[in-house]
């Protein structure tokens, strides 16, 4: 089984974010969690 990389996973995520003007609060808002979550999405600390 594939196993996705934190690192690559969290750069990804800035950049779709970034094309979409949005901030991390606001994807937050979108995928009800906490924009602490999408920061540590995006710094690779997790992904759940």
């Amino acid at each position: 089984m594939y196993e996705l990389d934190k690192k690559e996973f969290g750069a990804f995520l800035v950049e779709l974010r970034k094309q979409k003007k949005m901030t991390q609060k606001e994807l937050a808002q979108q995928l009800f969690v906490s924009d602490k979550a999408v920061s540590k999405w995006e710094r690779g600390v997790s992904q759940s």
